[in-house]
């Protein structure tokens, strides 16, 4: 299985697969709006402003399982862009561990290792994904997007 067989739904309900990025690098992050690191938002709007122009996408996937999150996606999705002016793709509330983990988190978590274990700690864990959709890096949620800005040059 490939990132790029993973079907997905915005915030507005839309399906669509992973497969509409290949060749783009991909930033992924799981996030929430109520969460004590939503200042990333600033970073990732920062870093997909600067390059996607050059093929990056940033795709944010909200969970509440930290209970952190608004309970509706699209309110989710409104409160990214109007508290943070997030302008980058937002996706439906998913769950991020366990048996009812979303398919792209399963995938995720299954093929990059993190503190302890493979599950997400917390919001805001971010991945990095070239333009093959190889898993090129796991950052943890407290890693803010500047400092992994030249991972994301070399795979531009």
């Amino acid at each position: 299985m490939s990132i790029y067989d993973i079907k997905v739904k915005t915030s507005d309900g839309i399906e669509y697969e992973l497969n509409d990025y290949k060749g783009k690098p991909m930033l992924i992050v799981n996030t929430a709006t109520k969460c004590g690191l939503s200042n990333q938002f600033d970073g990732l709007e920062k870093l997909y402003n600067q390059y996607k122009d050059q093929g990056l996408v940033v795709l944010g996937f909200p969970s509440n399982q930290f209970h952190q999150e608004v309970t509706n996606s699209e309110e989710a999705a409104q409160a990214c862009r109007m508290t943070y002016g997030v302008t980058f793709p937002m996706h439906e509330i998913v769950k991020v561990n366990g048996k009812e983990a979303h398919p792209l988190f399963k995938y995720l978590t299954t093929n990059s290792k993190g503190f302890l274990s493979n599950s997400i700690k917390w919001n805001f864990t971010k991945f990095l994904v070239d333009k093959e959709g190889n898993l090129v890096e796991r950052y943890s949620p407290t890693d803010n997007p500047e400092s992994f800005e030249k991972d994301i040059i070399h795979v531009l």
